[in-house]
């Protein structure tokens, strides 16, 4: 059964937040806020920060990077999931991505099916590792990184949630490479 062990001790994870926008600044970024304030409220450590246009190369760029440093455990994007012209972070960081995370965007569009209707189809939320770091992209409105952060990540960034959580799990994220072998 799903819940909290209080017997295991909470473990912070450090997380990197990357807005991708065309029009948001540091001053109007609410869904940016919005993670922030979730990380912090659940005794994470914001580990940086960051606005990017939506340009899949930029997106890319320093989504690689975060993934690369070491002190980095989690990347969250928000925005550029829908199916305009400039919404292109899932075709940017998929490609990272070495293995691919099917059932956040299952559970994902189940969340936001039950709040916003068959509206949830028009986003591309997904989510992967790369570089043993966990990697979530999120629609940019606030609402949805909420739902993001309350009904998925805040459990699995948890290592007392229990049966299982993305925490107990990240020691082994990188065993391949460990063991000199790409599979």
């Amino acid at each position: 059964m799903a819940g909290i062990d209080e017997k295991r001790p909470f473990i912070p994870v450090s997380i990197a937040v990357l807005t991708v926008s065309d029009t948001r600044t540091s001053a109007d970024d609410r869904s940016g806020d919005t993670l922030v304030a979730r990380i912090a409220d659940a005794g994470h450590r914001l580990a940086a920060r960051a606005i990017v246009p939506d340009d899949k190369a930029r997106i890319f760029d320093q989504v690689r990077a975060w993934t690369l440093d070491p002190q980095i455990d989690v990347v969250i994007t928000t925005g550029g999931t829908g199916f305009t012209g400039r919404d292109v972070t899932p075709e940017a960081l998929e490609p990272l991505f070495e293995k691919k995370m099917d059932g956040f965007s299952e559970v994902f569009h189940r969340i936001s099916y039950d709040k916003i209707g068959t509206s949830t189809i028009q986003s591309r939320a997904t989510g992967g590792v790369a570089n043993a770091t966990f990697i979530f992209v999120l629609p940019g409105s606030p609402g949805a990184c909420k739902d993001a952060w309350d009904g998925i990540l805040k459990a699995q960034l948890d290592y007392r949630h229990m049966p299982c959580n993305f925490i107990e799990i990240m020691p082994r994220l990188d065993e391949h490479l460990r063991r000199g072998s790409g599979a």
